[in-house]
This record gives C-alpha cells, sequence and structure tokens, in this order.
C-alpha cells in the first residue's frame, strides 16, 4: 500500500470511530462520571444520617438526560426507623415558585400579556398601592409614600415589586401581615387565592417597586394572576399544563388519601443537640407537618404550596436543562427559558446583601461569575431551594441536572447545598 494512502486511511480510520463513539450507548463513566467517585456522594449523605443531623434524604444526578445516580438514604419516619425510599413525597416549599414561574411564562408566550404590563390591568385591586414610610412597632401603625409605578408582572417574576413575606420577612413585614392574616402559603387549606391576595393589595409595599430585591409572595399573586388569565384553578392549570405533560404522577398541593402514606413524616433538628428528630403535634403549631394531607383543601399557594417527589422534579428540571422540552413536549422555547435565567435584578444584592454569589432571573437564583471562585459551578447554572431545605440545580453547560430532597425544618445546616457541589462535581471527570 502507498504509504501516503495508509496514513491517510489510518486517520479517516480514527476520525470514524471518535465520530461514532459520540453516538454508541453511554454508561456513566463514558458520559464523563466515575462510579467509583460518585460513592463519595454516598459517604457525604451518610456523614449527616450517622451524626444525627438528617433523617434521610433522595438525591438524583442526570447528565445529558440519562440518570447518573439515583439513591435514597436513611429513614422517611426516624421515630419509627421506616426506611427512606426513592418514591418518597417531599413538602417542596419554595420550590414551588420556579413551576409556577414556569406556568406565567407558558401564558406570555401565547401572547396574553407583557411583562410589562401592570398587575392592575388583570387585578384592578393592585392599582393604588403605596409604598411604607414609618412603621410604629408598638401599635403597627405606619405611613406611606405613594408609588412610583405600578407594580409589573416582571417585578414579581424578579422579586423587584416591593411585596414581602409573613413569617421569614422583616420584623415589619411580619407584624404587618400577621395583623391583616396574610400567611405564606404553608398550613394555610382553607380560603383562596383571590381573597388572601386583595387583603395584600391593601397593605403597602415595602420599598418602590423595580427599586430593590425583596424576597416575598410575588409567585403566590403570579399563581393568582394564573387563574385569572386561564380561568382556570391554579391546581387544574399546574396539573393539565405542566405535571400531565412531563408525566409528573405524584406532584400536588394536597395529596390524595391513596399517596398520603408516602409523604415523609416532618423533621427538626433539636437546636441543643443537634439531632435530628420527628416533628410533634407539640412542636408544630402552625400546621407545617401535615398540610399537604389538608381534605377538601381550597387555598392553592404558588409560592410554597407543592409537594412532590425527587423523580417528578428532575423531570421538571430536565425539562428546563434542554431549553424547554422533554420526551417531544415543549413547554416553553429555548429563547423563553434563556430570558428565565438571565439576571434581571442588575446588581441589587439578595437577602439584604447576604447572598453575594447569586442574582435572580425571572423565577430562579443565577450563580454569578464570582460564585466560581467558591463553588464548582458552570457557567450559567440556575437553581433554587425550599425552607424545608430540598433544592435544585441546572446547570446547562455540562447537561448536569441535580435534586435533593429533605424535609428538616428548623436545621442548622442550611449550608448542605453548597457543601454537596463539590462532592457532586469532583465526580466529573
Amino acid at each position: 500500500m502507498n504509504p501516503m494512502f495508509a496514513r491517510i486511511a489510518g486517520i479517516v480510520f480514527v476520525f470514524l470511530v471518535s465520530s461514532f463513539s459520540c453516538i454508541l450507548p453511554i454508561s456513566s463513566t463514558a458520559q464523563g462520571f466515575s462510579e467509583k467517585r460518585l460513592a463519595r456522594v454516598d459517604s457525604f449523605l451518610m456523614q449527616y444520617i450517622n451524626e444525627g443531623r438528617l433523617n434521610g434524604a433522595v438525591g438524583i444526578i442526570t447528565q445529558n438526560g440519562k440518570t447518573i445516580y439515583s439513591k435514597a438514604f436513611g429513614y422517611s419516619n426516624l421515630e419509627k426507623k421506616t426506611p427512606m425510599e426513592k418514591d418518597a413525597i417531599f413538602r417542596l416549599a419554595s420550590m414551588t415558585k420556579p413551576i409556577v414561574s414556569v406556568g406565567i411564562m407558558m401564558l406570555w408566550e401565547e401572547g396574553k400579556f407583557s411583562l410589562e404590563d401592570p398587575v392592575s390591568k388583570f387585578i384592578p385591586a393592585f392599582k393604588s398601592t403605596a409604598v411604607l414610610d414609618k412603621f410604629n412597632a408598638n401599635d403597627t401603625s405606619f405611613t406611606t409614600v405613594p408609588a412610583k409605578r405600578q407594580i409589573t408582572i416582571r417585578h414579581l417574576l424578579s422579586h423587584t415589586s416591593g411585596i414581602g413575606y409573613p413569617g421569614i420577612g422583616s420584623n415589619f413585614a411580619k407584624a404587618l401581615y400577621a395583623k391583616n392574616k396574610i400567611d405564606g402559603g404553608i398550613g394555610t387549606p382553607n380560603g383562596n387565592l383571590k381573597d388572601m391576595m386583595t387583603r395584600l393589595a391593601a397593605l403597602p409595599l415595602f420599598h418602590q417597586p423595580g427599586e430593590k430585591f425583596t424576597y416575598g409572595l410575588n409567585t403566590d399573586l403570579l399563581g393568582y394572576l394564573i387563574e385569572v388569565v386561564s380561568g382556570m384553578p391554579l391546581n387544574k392549570f399546574l396539573q393539565q399544563r405542566i405535571f400531565a405533560p412531563l408525566g409528573m404522577k405524584d406532584t400536588y398541593f394536597y395529596l390524595p388519601a391513596e399517596k398520603a402514606s408516602r409523604l415523609v413524616p416532618m423533621h427538626l433538628q433539636e437546636p441543643m443537640k443537634g439531632k435530628a428528630s420527628v416533628y410533634t403535634k407539640q412542636l408544630d403549631p402552625g400546621g407545617l407537618a401535615n398540610f399537604p394531607l389538608a381534605a377538601n383543601a381550597t387555598y392553592f399557594s404558588g409560592g410554597a404550596g407543592l409537594s412532590s417527589t425527587a423523580h417528578d422534579y428532575v423531570r421538571f428540571a430536565q425539562m428546563l436543562c434542554n431549553g424547554g422540552e422533554l420526551d417531544g413536549v415543549r413547554l416553553l422555547s429555548p429563547h423563553t427559558i434563556r430570558k428565565m435565567t438571565t439576571n434581571q435584578i442588575a446588581d441589587y444584592a439578595m437577602f439584604d446583601g447576604s447572598d453575594q454569589l447569586r442574582r435572580f432571573g425571572l423565577g430562579f437564583g443565577l450563580y454569578q461569575e464570582q460564585a466560581m471562585l467558591t463553588l464548582p459551578v458552570g457557567y450559567g447554572t440556575f437553581e433554587w431551594d425550599g425552607m424545608f431545605a430540598s433544592h435544585f440545580w441546572v446547570d446547562p453547560g455540562n447537561k448536569l441536572v441535580v435534586v435533593f430532597m429533605r424535609n428538616i425544618y428548623p436545621t442548622s445546616d442550611w449550608d448542605f447545598k453548597d457543601r454537596v457541589k463539590p462532592v457532586v462535581y469532583q465526580a466529573l471527570e
């Protein structure tokens, strides 16, 4: 054979082998994860459980749409030593917000409204909002100044409206909202969104719209906006437009009786001992533990009310990672996903400046470039978490989706989501 021809043939052969290797079925190792090093995730979680800081958890990791890690750890019920199962149902708390934000953007894609439309165009009670000026903590009296502009739908999606949060917000927000029977949507099965949001509209904003990030009841208001614009109750809208199309069979505001046994009992860390224990009725006066089990409930909190499995939430997150599509079902366009995962709050600090690593898009927290000096996440990573310690993130550059479900509150281990990231990424070769 001519030496030059042989050399060219060899190059072509190598090229063909390399090309075909990209489309052959691949194992977790071939995708870029070391199975041996993934075992460190097991050790990491078991350390929390063995030290009594956590009852149990479920974790799922996917890359390129393939599940490369899916495990349950510890106990669903620590008191009864009931093993955690992978189909366990967890309270999502604020991990509800990304789902409702996707719902509102689906309606935006249908031309139902502009993001710059004032909320009052659809909910007139918000037309004459005012901004808090002075607040008297002794009697909760206050004075206001006029709002410079009306709240827009973009303000709600980016938490820049000036609406606060009861329970976890500022002292004056907690006092004003408690006095006017505004709550965070957890443990409130009665009433309806219309009544709650109408009462909210009568209260002052805590800063001028568009001039600061304040985590608040914005997504609950978006839930009501979905009801007004779609003409459907929020629970039915999400079921028909998101859960059913994505095959999310275990995601609800309130669980059907046949699935109630899969709900993980609420756990807490005993403050003095640092040990996990099961919530008792005496320790849970606000109904945190049992709210998903309420029968004939009518209040659907768009900011905190859903319960789900790790499997269901991974399907939702995978849709986001895929640019709005999953298994041939498209909910949003790639353009819309890009918009939702682009910083919408300029340089406004989140959570009173305590969170310097993230900014906020339209429904998601976004890791900034400086976060990569501390965490191993890829550029463009977005995420969110919930008060009961579950969290997820999507790393589009690495085609990575990670969900960890926990239901423990309160806990001193709020840094779990940052500590687990190096343990996940060290297995990515």
